[in-house]
């Protein structure tokens, strides 16, 4: 399995505050890895630095083997924030073809499927106001899967899910990783670590095995 997510040496402060204090991390294509830390430990702030949308104060994210973008394309770097980013103006079907229709491609059978798999199929053309925070969730999670990226950063991608559903939303980012894609998430969820293959654990802004 090739490297498709590197850091290495990554460091980064809020003011006086240093929360991370020199990342090593490594995902290959078709791992499925968690990240565990308390709240605070800086988790969202690393994922925001692995996925281009903050910068580190030195070291280095390297994505596919080339330096980290700000703008990275949705087939290479897919993220599920904790806050959902859909698009009010778009409807839950037309968010998820979103990343599609960016690179020239027409929304394919895929975009329901997804939807259905995630028990949100009859919600296609409701607007993401019109949902619940969970719903928004399932629906932000299909969109990142769409387009079948080479990598997918996930932020707490059950924290607001009900029991029932937690062994789908698990199912998909298994899957996605049996198809190739290198996932990382971050979670407090001891049944997503669980199904992980492997485990690791900001501590004193550093990653560690878990």
């Amino acid at each position: 399995m090739s490297a498709v997510l590197r850091a290495h040496a990554v460091r980064r402060s809020f003011g006086e505050v240093e929360v991370l204090t020199g990342v090593d991390l490594e995902v290959r294509s078709g791992e499925f890895v968690t990240l565990a830390g308390p709240s605070g430990s800086g988790k969202s702030a690393l994922f925001a630095v692995l996925s281009g949308f903050d910068s580190a104060d030195s070291g280095e994210v390297l994505l596919l083997g080339e330096r980290m973008s700000t703008h990275p394309a949705w087939q290479d770097c897919a993220v599920l924030p904790q806050v959902m980013g859909l698009a009010d103006e778009l409807t839950v079907a037309e968010n998820v073809a979103l990343p599609l229709r960016l690179r020239g491609e027409e929304p394919t059978a895929r975009v329901q499927e997804l939807l259905d798999e995630l028990g949100i199929g009859a919600l296609g053309d409701r607007y993401p106001t019109e949902l619940s925070f969970g719903q928004r969730q399932r629906a932000a999670l299909a969109r990142a899967l769409a387009p079948r990226p080479r990598l997918l950063l996930a932020d707490e991608p059950t924290a607001h899910l009900d029991h029932a559903t937690v062994p789908v939303v698990l199912g998909l980012l298994k899957r996605a990783a049996d198809e190739g894609t290198a996932v990382l998430v971050a979670t407090h969820d001891d049944e997503v670590h669980e199904a992980a293959h492997r485990r690791l654990r900001l501590v004193e802004g550093r990653v560690r095995a878990a």
